[in-house]
């Protein structure tokens, strides 16, 4: 076999609601993407965001510690660029600039705050490369912490997307009070997100729907009771409308503390996985459909595919 050539190392920072995603891959000569580290860290950059309408000073500052910590990884990995993108907590924080500027600052990143429409074609990119989709309707969302993400395509082709801002954290914090929460307040948020989705509509019968999002993910690992983050087990899996349902009243049953014991689950993630598991229960319920199809890829790999096709190797 020839030896492998590689062109560059690219690193890309997806900074979201609830988590940053942090990914660094290399580029061969042939075009092809090998990655080199994909992690997750659950820095809650909107935490309380619905309150007051802005970024905590201490979520500030854990992100900007967090992102920090991120940079030093990539220099020490010899990355030839860095890209960060922002997303629905930046779009929407009236302190958003703030943030950016001491990112700026402090970590020497400039984040690119992007549309919800370019989330959604970002993610349907990254899917599309990692999934061989089938002919006919193909819907994929992406379920964050702050915002939804919907891509309508058929046979490869994207027709329509858009974002709806429904997210894990914003239900958790206004409504899924209780430790474990109370019938009121579950029926109180499935209310919520039922209305919140009715201008979702699925104009025909779907071929395939797939889904993508830390929360999804986890929903996968708790249903294969993994011990560890397993990528190549969960890619692909599919995630029935009876497991999610059976994962809304186990989480609905268990305190926080509990949640955080169940195998496959992110500790981190233990107070929005109810709320993340019903707005899946609900996209599953409108669509029509028995089972998703759950990816590994989101955001951060469309941001690879996109923004360093042809871009030639500079300094972070």
């Amino acid at each position: 076999m020839g030896k492998v050539i590689i062109m560059a190392r690219y690193a890309v920072l997806d900074i979201g609601t609830n988590s940053i995603k942090f990914q660094i891959a290399e580029k061969q000569a042939d075009g092809t993407w090998s990655a080199v580290l994909d992690q997750s860290e659950v820095s809650r950059l909107g935490a309380n965001m619905q309150a007051t309408g802005q970024i905590t000073p201490e979520a500030m500052e854990r992100n900007v510690k967090a992102i920090a910590r991120m940079m030093a990884v990539t220099r020490a990995q010899n990355v030839d660029r860095v890209m960060a993108v922002g997303t629905m907590c930046l779009r929407t924080a009236q302190n958003a600039q703030e943030f950016l500027q001491r990112v700026k600052q402090e970590c020497g990143l400039a984040i690119e705050v992007i549309s919800g429409e370019e989330e959604a074609r970002l993610s349907y990119l990254a899917v599309k490369a990692g999934i061989a989709l089938h002919k006919g309707q193909v819907v994929m969302f992406d379920t964050g912490g702050g915002s939804t993400e919907f891509i309508f395509g058929k046979d490869e082709h994207i027709e329509r997307r858009f974002s709806v801002n429904i997210g894990a954290v914003r239900y958790t914090e206004q409504m899924l009070v209780s430790d474990p929460v109370t019938q009121e307040e579950f029926t109180q948020a499935m209310q919520a997100i039922e209305h919140d989705l009715a201008e979702v509509h699925f104009d025909e019968n779907i071929e395939t729907l797939i889904g993508v999002g830390g929360g999804i993910v986890n929903l996968c690992a708790v249903k294969l009771q993994l011990t560890e983050y397993q990528p190549g087990l969960i890619h692909g899996s599919l995630l029935e409308l009876c497991e999610v349902e059976r994962q809304i009243d186990l989480y609905r049953s268990k305190t926080i503390t509990e949640r955080k014991q169940l195998p496959g689950l992110q500790p981190e993630r233990a107070d929005v996985i109810l709320a993340g598991a019903m707005i899946v229960r609900t996209i599953l319920k409108k669509a029509g459909v028995g089972s998703l199809i759950v990816s590994v890829r989101g955001l951060r790999h469309g941001v690879l595919l996109d923004r360093f096709r042809s871009n030639p190797p500079q300094a972070p």
